[in-house]
């Protein structure tokens, strides 16, 4: 039996899997979220007008949940672009995030912080010579230091998240992200994973894990399908071993995005809201992810 001292990670749900946009109206979702065993929420960094992050922050703290946030990259605020003005608009987007998230209460703002957004953005991966590549990681990377420099002076910390190929052309892999981490070096900048894209993307997801190590700082569970945890074909105990390998403590998401709708041309991969309560679904997701962290820990 292991003796490693862990403490098990704090399992949530993103605001997305009750409504987009989270706007004030939503605020007692708050509570059934609690109900349903979760311990924080991760909210989308809200547009202008869309919700008062003071008062978002503390209406989740009274419903018993912390918060965590995922930033929105667009064209227009995009670190990797070589226009002057949407990387400096990536930037200032990154440093209100952080601002946000202490008017929230929060700690984590994770995403593809690099930009560089291809499905959402109807935008077709290009062939990338090496000296447009080489600019694209510097451009990201300074950007990345300063918007790091102010998450860190005010207790955030930027977490970069890899997509799979079809989202974005930049960072792919965990061992991307650890190198792009790795060359920004701030205490402002680490890693968050997310095994939907992982299952893409990593030849081995457990080992991915083990190889952010101390990197990790936020973690999305998903399904393949990101359905509710144990419908899908993910190997939940193999991964939480990994993240007990590494002593992984931080938040856990969960985002459950498919819905039972499988009717022929009705598109998975737009946001569509619930059709019906899912908060059942939401709990047994929530107690089967901590009982296999507990059985990893134990193993």
């Amino acid at each position: 039996m292991s003796t490693m001292v862990w403490t098990r990670p704090p399992v949530g749900v993103i605001s997305m899997a009750y409504a987009r946009p989270f706007t004030a109206e939503h605020v007692p979702l708050f509570a059934r979220m609690r109900k349903a065993g979760m311990d924080f929420v991760e909210l989308l960094v809200p547009e202008e007008g869309e919700i008062d992050p003071a008062r978002a922050g503390t209406a989740a703290r009274e419903a018993g949940l912390f918060v965590a946030l995922a930033a929105r990259v667009n064209l227009q605020r995009d670190l990797s672009s070589d226009d002057p003005s949407c990387h400096a608009d990536g930037v200032a987007y990154l440093k209100r995030c952080v601002d946000v998230a202490v008017a929230m209460g929060a700690r984590i703002v994770g995403g593809p912080l690099y930009g560089a957004p291809l499905v959402f953005a109807g935008r077709a991966p290009a062939p990338i010579d090496e000296a447009r590549r080489q600019a694209r990681v510097e451009r990201v990377v300074r950007g990345l230091k300063e918007a790091g420099a102010h998450a860190a002076a005010h207790g955030v910390v930027l977490a970069v998240e890899p997509l799979n190929r079809f989202e974005t052309d930049f960072c792919n892999t965990a061992r991307q992200a650890v190198e792009l981490a790795q060359l920004v070096g701030s205490a402002g900048v680490g890693v968050m994973l997310d095994t939907f894209h992982m299952n893409m993307e990593e030849d081995d997801l457990p080992q991915a894990i083990r190889q952010t190590g101390a990197h990790l700082v936020h973690f999305q569970a998903n399904e393949n399908h990101r359905g509710f945890l144990g419908t899908g074909h993910v190997d939940w105990p193999a991964i939480c071993r990994a993240l007990s390998d590494v002593s992984y403590a931080g938040p856990i998401t969960l985002e459950p995005f498919r819905r039972t709708d499988d009717r022929l041309s009705v598109p998975l991969a737009q946001w569509r809201p619930p059709a019906h309560d899912e908060d059942e679904d939401l709990a047994h997701s929530g107690a089967f992810l901590r009982a296999c962290l507990h059985t990893a820990h134990r193993s």
